[in-house]
């Protein structure tokens, strides 16, 4: 029987890689995301390889994640891997001079969004005793580097909450783990800088970056291992990339 994945944040970077790739292997698909046009667009293009359901909704909006998941139809009901992909970054400020709107658009989204998606899917896990659920995190998860303040606090939290729901889920079977990337050259830093694409190119200038498929491998690796296998916290960064703050750049 074939699996069933849903993916947040679809439409961009890992999330749509991981989607693409996750078509080939067969895998029938929920795929998530606030922008309606990409979602129609990636339903068709990936449809001929395997079922496709979309889901156009922000995982900020408590109510609507809850009725997204709650409308959808038998065939896609079953979610058996859940991959919490959707994050963003706003700002590159001291604290001092943090907006409090970035703020909160980054807890909202990489924390509060996550646990409204892992609440409105765990239930049915449980239920099964059975189920997969990877978390996106970052290395900035692990560390903590300058003006990363609150986006760095959030992706600890999600480094804190990966933890703590394996350990709640241990008794019923649920496998749980995190990925977290380094560098990936996405619409990341488009978004962090507020469009400003030279600011936001000059991030990923001089070495090469991760790109979203590598991640893709990783995720599609991370959910094909054997039942017995768990993995519960990877950390991966092009091979340029030492720390947050230190990448080997040929100038």
């Amino acid at each position: 029987m074939k699996k069933t994945a849903l993916i947040t944040g679809a439409t961009s970077g890992i999330g749509r890689a991981t989607a693409e790739l996750f078509a080939k292997q067969g895998f029938n698909l929920v795929l998530c995301g606030r922008r309606q046009e990409r979602l129609e667009l990636l339903k068709n293009e990936l449809g001929k390889d395997t079922a496709i359901h979309i889901l156009n909704f922000d995982v900020r909006n408590r109510e609507a994640v809850f009725s997204a998941i709650e409308s959808l139809p038998e065939d896609f009901s079953q979610i058996d891997i859940l991959v919490n992909n959707a994050g963003n970054a706003h700002g590159l400020d001291p604290i001092d001079k943090g907006n409090p709107d970035d703020w909160e658009a980054m807890l909202d989204i990489n924390v509060k969004g996550l646990l409204y998606m892992s609440k409105a899917i765990i239930p049915q896990m449980v239920e099964r005793k059975s189920g997969h659920i990877i978390n996106i995190g970052s290395t900035a998860g692990k560390e903590v580097y300058p003006n990363g303040n609150v986006y760095c606090a959030s992706k600890h939290a999600v480094d804190a909450i990966n933890q703590g729901m394996r350990i709640d889920l241990n008794a019923y079977g649920i496998r749980v783990g995190a990925v977290n990337p380094g560098l990936v050259e996405t619409e990341f830093s488009d978004v962090r800088f507020k469009g400003d694409s030279e600011r936001a190119s000059n991030v990923y200038k001089g070495f090469q970056p991760l790109k979203p498929e590598d991640i893709a491998d990783i995720i599609l690796f991370v959910v094909t291992r054997p039942y017995h296998v768990n993995i519960a916290d990877l950390v991966v960064m092009p091979t340029a990339q030492a720390s947050s703050t230190i990448v080997k750049k040929e100038i």
